[in-house]
């Protein structure tokens, strides 16, 4: 009975301090989170620098360093700066398109009406399939022989027996083709973004614009762009940085051609380091991706972040 009652009167081991701190206590829980994105992301990003500044081919067992030649080969290369110029189209058209048509569709499934839930998974494919399934079912659609396009183009008499397109073989075509395919695939995301951050809108600010008599285009631009700045601009950074550093649209569709018309940034460090063999020219190709990509995301979120204090 003695040794019972003073187990019962010793005092327990007292729990550790980081349980009682929330600042501790978000640390540990962030600890893996942030372990495996260091593994993920940054043990490549590292072993790209690394590369970047030798002669790394696919066949060498030894590195040697080069310093700079391996960036300064890039710049001097026309095919880089075609790239460069294509990845920028190729966003910046992308994602006008993209933050347009969210933005229509999130305001016309924001109403309830039937079948809404049908719409919307039937919305959502797109961006939940994979994406090289659907680029092969595009490359179908433009075939230049059996494209489902031109044949209804021609039963409706917009083109003429002669005036077949070929979507994938002409320059101007095949920029378009890929763009439409980016938008086709990206435009889902930015829908279910704009679409919950229409939800999160009081209703009471709806309430109060309509009994004050504002009209469709008035309410569109002084209330609804307004309250969801910040989350259009976050769709706007997710779709910008999925688009460009994205390479399978253009290798299943075009492959960089015709030309080098269709060429971006992502694509040609793929043909030079993994194809090509040059693993330092592509890892130094990739690496200009990073600079462009941070300022998007600074001045994205800067602007975000204004947008929520304002």
């Amino acid at each position: 009975m003695d040794a019972i009652a003073l187990d019962r009167v010793r005092p327990r081991r007292a729990a550790p301090r980081w349980r009682d701190d929330p600042q501790a206590l978000a640390r540990a829980l962030l600890a893996p989170a942030i372990l495996y994105i260091g593994l993920l992301v940054g043990f490549p990003f590292l072993l790209a620098l690394y590369y970047s500044v030798s002669d790394a081919t696919v066949g060498a067992r030894v590195f040697h360093f080069v310093g700079l030649e391996n960036f300064r080969s890039a710049i001097e290369n026309p095919t880089f700066w075609q790239a460069l110029r294509n990845s920028i189209v190729f966003t910046v058209v992308s994602q006008a398109l993209v933050v347009v048509l969210g933005k229509a569709a999130a305001m016309a499934l924001y109403r309830p009406f039937r079948g809404r839930a049908l719409v919307r998974f039937l919305i959502l494919l797109p961006w939940v399939a994979p994406i090289s399934l659907g680029a092969i079912g595009w490359l179908w659609i433009f075939d230049p022989v059996y494209s489902i396009l031109d044949w209804v183009a021609r039963a409706l008499h917009l083109i003429g027996p002669d005036a077949w397109p070929i979507w994938l073989g002409q320059p101007h075509l095949a920029m378009a083709s890929v763009i439409l395919v980016n938008v086709w695939r990206l435009a889902p995301l930015a829908t279910v973004i704009i679409l919950a951050g229409m939800s999160a809108i009081p209703q009471d600010i709806h309430d109060a614009a309509a009994i004050d008599g504002a009209g469709f285009w008035r309410h569109l631009i002084r209330i609804n762009l307004p309250l969801l700045m910040p989350v259009m601009l976050v769709a706007l950074l997710f779709g910008v940085v999925f688009t460009f550093t994205d390479m399978i649209v253009i290798f299943v569709l075009t492959r960089g051609g015709p030309y080098d018309t269709t060429q971006v940034l992502a694509s040609l460090a793929f043909f030079t380091g993994v194809q090509g063999g040059d693993l330092a020219g592509g890892a130094a190709i990739a690496l200009f991706l990073f600079p462009v990509l941070a300022a998007v995301a600074i001045g994205a979120l800067t602007l975000a972040r204004r947008a929520e204090v304002v």
